[in-house]
């Protein structure tokens, strides 16, 4: 499991060309115009992790397995989208089918890009998806609570639970509160989580400024970067443009050089892996050895054997102990029998948590 990423915001903020640069690809046309995505374009990209490289080669493996992430380009959604504004529901739709939103935001003047406004307001912009996100949300639920009252004349707990707790979030919906900041607990919210509601989504904002503006950002970030503080969600001030530039470079050195040139000791698609694994609780464990060496994605509080499920599902079947080496231990050692014989590799059972970074060798029998 890698993670899916909707990159969401209003016509010609640059979600296209961001979602260019992070993919390496030119599957999503970039113009100047309202709706050039006309179906969600999606891109896998490979996250980059230097212990997965150090293992292949400690390891001497034949293949190397990096674990994937998953960006949707989602065409520009306008005020009126939850009624059928522009192209409306369709891509409200698409929203409901990625695990976080990175909500793009243009903070950039000038230039030949026109905004669909007519002015630049973050602020603003961020409001209007974000009310047409609530209201899609809203209409959901009053649907959903009506259908409710009906199933719980017949007395049914479990139902009458749920209903309860569609409630909750309806009232607060109509109050303009995003369901992800209802006041609700770990149980309710387990609830909620199958809802499939937009304002129950983790959200990135995403700055995009020019590229003077890049390392410092400007009046405009800043006035996102205090709105997020204030909402305990995280910022990356990136330039769409430059993100595509450095894509287009062919060498490492080549992008670390323009990076260096403009501030930066990160590119924009590395700052998006960073936070969106953050954001989503996400960790990442390894497996090595001569065949390949394999990068894995699952949550946080994960046990081994599930983890042993996410490599093959007869792993978890007939799951009879985990080998653990800490990648820092394997790396000074060298090898797994060096990191075996210092004492570095650990046994645990199948209730044992998975920690970012642990190589796992799974003993099961079938």
């Amino acid at each position: 499991m890698g993670f899916s990423c909707g990159i969401v915001g209003l016509p010609n903020v640059g979600k296209s060309t961001l979602f260019n640069a992070l993919t390496h690809t030119t599957l999503a046309q970039a113009a100047n115009y309202a709706f050039t995505t006309i179906d969600s374009d999606v891109g896998q990209v490979a996250v980059p992790d230097s212990r997965l490289t150090n293992l292949a080669r400690l390891a001497r493996s034949a293949k190397i397995v990096p674990t994937q992430i998953e960006f949707v380009d989602i065409a520009g959604l306008v005020r009126g989208a939850s009624g059928g504004e522009g192209l409306g529901n369709k891509f409200l739709g698409h929203i409901r089918q990625v695990d976080a939103i990175i909500h793009l935001v243009r903070c950039f003047e000038g230039g030949n890009v026109s905004h669909v406004d007519g002015r630049v307001d973050p602020v603003a912009d961020v409001e209007t998806i974000e009310t047409e996100l609530l209201l899609a949300d809203l209409e959901s639920m009053e649907r959903r609570t009506e259908q409710g009252k009906k199933k719980t004349k017949g007395h049914n707990k479990e139902l009458t639970r749920s209903d309860l707790v569609m409630r909750k979030v309806l009232d607060g919906l109509a109050l303009g509160v995003p369901a992800a900041r209802a006041a609700l607990t770990d149980a309710e919210r387990e609830i909620v989580a199958g809802l499939g509601l937009l304002t129950a989504k983790p959200v990135l904002y995403v700055c995009n400024v020019g590229e003077a503006d890049v390392a410092s950002g400007n009046v405009h970030s800043a006035r996102i970067v205090e709105r997020a503080a204030a909402e305990n969600r995280s910022v990356i001030i990136l330039c769409a443009a430059m993100e595509a530039e450095l894509s287009a470079l062919d060498s490492e050195s080549e992008r670390m050089e323009y990076l260096q040139s403009a501030g930066l000791t990160e590119t924009g698609l590395g700052r998006v892996i960073r936070e969106g694994y953050e954001l989503l609780g996400l960790l990442t464990f390894f497996t090595a050895g001569r065949t390949e060496a394999h990068a894995w994605t699952v949550r946080r509080g994960t046990k081994a054997k599930e983890v042993a499920g996410r490599i093959h599902t007869d792993m978890e079947r007939g799951f009879i102990r985990a080998e653990v080496i800490a990648y820092d231990d394997y790396a000074t050692a060298g090898t797994e029998a060096a990191a075996r014989a210092a004492g570095k590799m650990r046994l645990e059972g199948k209730d044992y948590v998975v920690v970012d970074g642990d190589v796992l060798l799974i003993r099961f029998n079938v």
